[in-house]
């Protein structure tokens, strides 16, 4: 019998793990506007936080895995006393981050959260500063934690433009974990083949499914699962680091390679994909555009792909107010994506599942002009079945120009549009917002009141002098990068 040695010999790295690991140990960030974005997002992801620290459900599933453990020169999870291991403590940094759906969003073919990766960048950070010190070396300063940030979110949001996860079925958190495995990596030092030794593990491991994100499974999940994958993250880099041997051929092997095995399965509304297409796309290199590029949830702690249209139905509460019972219908107009993913009818049965709803956050926002965290808890919407009621008097649209704009690069809008209509012929205006708050072109109008939104969200937490020493410390650019990452963590513990 002849033997194949084509299909014994090891092959080099997949190209889009060498450009991974390329990236993030070679790149120089040379824009201003990334460095000062990333300052942005650091405040807010930490805001976002502390307002988690207020919900039990989040705080039950914090701390070390056993009981009274304690890590020397242990990585701290703000907000908290816990000073844990780094990879507990990425799990704690990151499911507090994105419990509340509040923090910073990317949309594309696929979308996800690009802060979720400063679970493992904060805690790889401290952890490493504080063991510095130890051997009295000088600490990292938080110009490094900014430009991890930057390299991470441009690892996620890249892969993300052109390749949907989430029509075969997989949860946007994979390039979670890919991109903290790559810059924690980088951090510990790292060498180019230790980096992409880390990057195969993390494309490897698969991805978790997105049935937690979907009814009738919606569920808690997927305010953890960030946390899950940024832990991951660290894990498979010090696994690496400890000269673990890589996986060269992790997207690309034949039948057992995550291109054949994960990424050509469809989705019922799909024709089968050609071996072709069993691939990654690129539209653009790697740099700084994702984070300069970044969308900031300020106003509604609510799926991206509604804020608009709760922008929107905010506008109109003032001419609904009292004529709840007149109301015929409601039609919001919006765009493919958001009708995939977070419209729904029928009962709902948890936060988790109210928060991915374009029908209630409508529904809110008309009802009581304005919308906060509370008002997806049970309690507050066993309280107010009119919500439900008016979700039933609801007409979702899609309008193709603004599912075409959602894509187009120079633009990236997430357009809604809401309108109520009064039985007996009478109807408001059709309110449409298609730049939400959040976004690139509404920058100048939306950081101050970012800021608003940071103070008050520590306040939460801290007493107002910590307050402002922390809101300080936010204030100057360079007084931000300058600090060792020990110092900024010590402000932040309890």
């Amino acid at each position: 019998m002849c033997s194949d040695s084509s299909r014994t010999n090891r092959p080099e790295y997949d190209q889009v793990i060498q450009d991974i690991a390329d990236y993030v140990l070679y790149y120089k960030v040379d824009s201003d506007e990334a460095w000062r974005t990333a300052r942005h997002c650091l405040m807010d992801s930490l805001g976002c936080a502390c307002l988690a620290l207020s919900f039990p459900e989040c705080t039950k599933l914090l701390g070390p895995t056993v009981e009274g453990t304690l890590v020397p020169s242990g990585a701290r999870v703000p907000g908290t006393q816990f000073c844990l291991d780094p990879v507990k403590s990425a799990w704690d940094i990151g499911a507090t981050i994105r419990w509340l759906d509040y923090n910073d969003t990317w949309l594309a073919a696929e979308w996800g959260h690009p802060s979720d990766n400063l679970g493992a960048i904060l805690a790889v950070c401290d952890y490493l500063s504080q063991k510095k010190l130890t051997f009295a070396e000088p600490p990292l300063k938080m110009r490094t934690v900014l430009e991890a940030m930057i390299k991470a979110y441009e690892i996620q949001g890249v892969l993300a433009l052109a390749n949907s996860f989430n029509r075969v079925g997989l949860d946007h958190v994979l390039l979670v974990r890919v991109a903290s495995t790559a810059v924690v990596a980088w951090l510990k030092g790292g060498s180019r083949e230790e980096v992409m030794a880390a990057v195969s593990l993390a494309w490897v491991d698969g991805s978790a499914l997105r049935t937690y994100r979907h009814a009738p499974n919606t569920g808690s999940r997927k305010s953890w699962a960030a946390g899950d994958a940024t832990s991951r993250g660290v894990r498979l880099a010090d696994i690496a680091l400890r000269g673990e041997m890589g996986v060269p051929g992790a997207l690309t092997a034949k039948q057992w390679g995550f291109y054949d095995v994960s990424f050509s399965k469809t989705s019922a509304d799909q024709k089968i994909k050609t071996p072709a297409n069993r691939e990654f796309h690129f539209p653009r290199d790697y740099g700084s555009y994702v984070i300069e590029n970044i969308l900031f949830k300020i106003s509604f702690p609510a799926e991206f792909h509604g804020q608009t249209a709760c922008e929107a139905s905010i506008i109109l509460h003032p001419q609904i107010a009292g004529r709840i019972a007149e109301i015929d219908k409601v039609v919001v107009t919006t765009h493919e994506s958001a009708i995939r993913i977070i419209a729904k009818t029928g009962p709902l049965a948890n936060a988790a599942d109210r928060d991915h709803c374009l029908q209630y956050i409508v529904a809110v926002g008309l009802l009581f002009g304005r919308l906060s965290a509370g008002f997806y808890e049970d309690n507050f919407h066993r309280d107010h079945p009119e919500i439900d009621e008016l979700r039933k008097k609801m007409v979702v649209v899609e309008d193709k120009r603004y599912s075409k704009e959602y894509l187009e690069p120079e633009k990236r809008s997430i357009a809604n549009a809401v309108q109520v209509f009064f039985k007996g012929g009478g109807k408001t205006d059709q309110v449409a917002v298609e730049y939400p708050l959040g976004h690139r072109r509404r920058r100048t109008e939306g950081i101050p009141l970012l800021g608003e939104k940071f103070r008050s969200n520590l306040l939460s937490r801290f007493p107002p002098h910590r307050v402002e020493k922390i809101v300080g410390i936010f204030e100057e650019q360079e007084k931000l990068e300058g600090m060792p990452v020990n110092r900024f963590m010590d402000l932040l513990v309890i």
